[in-house]
């Protein structure tokens, strides 16, 4: 970030171990993906696998867990890891959490140690890539309606259904799947070349085309029984994932939200109209200084959840109140810096357009803007609001 839109001197808050990871990061962004990510973007397609392992050579993959080959860094090091990852596009940030935050930790936390030996270091290295499906056609935001069923048979289980929207699912080696069963939500870890399982990838997305999405169907899945995460038992377990990805969109927000802030900058006060830089109006800077507000303020409490997080204090209520606010305002910083680039913001040549489109989906997944709404107001309150 350039030192003027750091106005409250945030820097000095994160010591040298956080500032070199996000620098690294930043490096790795700038060199391997700003050159390439209009095309991507624009084509719908995405080297997903060769970023994998390149994201992996750095330890970005599953960064915040502990052992099979993950590197244990604290909470805000990974949230600063997601902001500069969603700085280069929101797909990248994606690809990172959902191996990371989803499928990564699930088997972490809920999984045998057999799974975890069998998944977690090739998933860390990027050479195996993990989806998770818990999204449906029919069910996104109210998640206890799945649809998708697991039978015993024998020693066995069967799994039928589909999950959709599934981020990674058309590349991925193994999906950590949830599905009811006589006992209640229970998680899988699914290898993708089981027989019975297929993978699509959605096609003519308007957001988050430099990420890959996939509906997976379930025909009869046969699985053994060590197949079942033995710790995974009802709705908690997926929720308390979704926690941990959301923890990485209050990051990755910030880092959409800077990049496009920082290309208007640039372009306001080298871009002349009237005989002077769009930036020496006073409307311009108006709309630069309350965007710089929002944006420090969301940094703020980007850092403060994290180092709550890192103080084992962090509640999901109040990773809610990061992933509302700071989505919903990295969405209005990308569509306030649109108007100052006029018809060049809606160009490849510059990325604010392309971070407004990515960040519609943010609004959305991993808990639409409502649904935050609603678990703050039961926080308030004491009341559920959902049913």
């Amino acid at each position: 970030m350039t030192a003027a839109l750091d106005l409250l001197d945030l820097d000095p808050s994160l010591s040298e171990e956080e500032r070199q990871i996000r620098d690294v990061v930043r490096q790795l962004v700038d060199d391997r993906v700003r050159p390439h990510v209009a095309d991507w973007y624009e084509d719908g397609k995405v080297p997903a696998r060769e970023l994998a392992r390149e994201f992996g050579k750095l330890g970005l993959l599953g960064m915040h867990l502990t052992g099979y080959g993950c590197a244990g860094a604290s909470a805000v090091a990974y949230g600063l890891a997601c902001q500069e990852l969603e700085a280069g596009d929101s797909g990248l940030r994606s690809l990172v959490s959902v191996q990371g935050s989803l499928a990564m930790y699930a088997i972490w936390r809920y999984g045998s140690e057999e799974q975890k030996q069998r998944w977690l270091p090739s998933m860390a290295t990027g050479e195996a890539i993990g989806c998770f499906g818990l999204t449906e056609p029919d069910h996104g935001s109210d998640p206890a309606s799945m649809a998708t069923r697991a039978r015993r048979d024998g020693d066995d289980w069967v799994l039928t259904g589909g999950k959709m929207w599934i981020t990674n699912a058309p590349i991925a080696d193994v999906a950590v799947i949830w599905a009811r069963t006589d006992e209640g939500v229970r998680g899988f870890a699914v290898p993708m070349d089981t027989p019975g399982v297929t993978a699509r990838e959605i096609r003519r997305k308007m957001s988050l085309r430099a990420s890959v999405t996939g509906e997976i169907v379930l025909d009869d899945v046969r699985l053994p029984a060590d197949a079942q995460l033995p710790e995974a038992v009802g709705l908690k377990a997926p929720l308390s994932c979704l926690t941990e990805a959301r923890y990485g969109i209050v990051w990755g927000a910030v880092g959409a939200a800077r990049d496009c802030l920082e290309t208007t900058v640039a372009y306001a006060t080298s871009r002349t109209q009237f005989g002077r830089p769009l930036a020496g109006f006073q409307l311009t800077q108006a709309k630069l200084a309350d965007m710089a507000v929002e944006l420090v303020k969301g940094q703020l409490l980007a850092l403060h959840l994290g180092r709550l997080a890192d103080a084992r204090r962090l509640r999901p209520e109040q990773v809610s109140v990061g992933k509302l606010n700071n989505v919903r305002e990295a969405l209005a910083i990308a569509r306030q810096c649109r108007t100052i680039l006029g018809a060049n913001g809606v160009s490849g040549e510059y990325p604010v357009m392309r971070h407004a489109n990515n960040l519609e989906s943010v609004l959305t997944y991993e808990g639409t803007s409502e649904i935050h709404q609603l678990v703050i107001g039961q926080r308030l309150t004491g009341l559920s609001a959902f049913a």
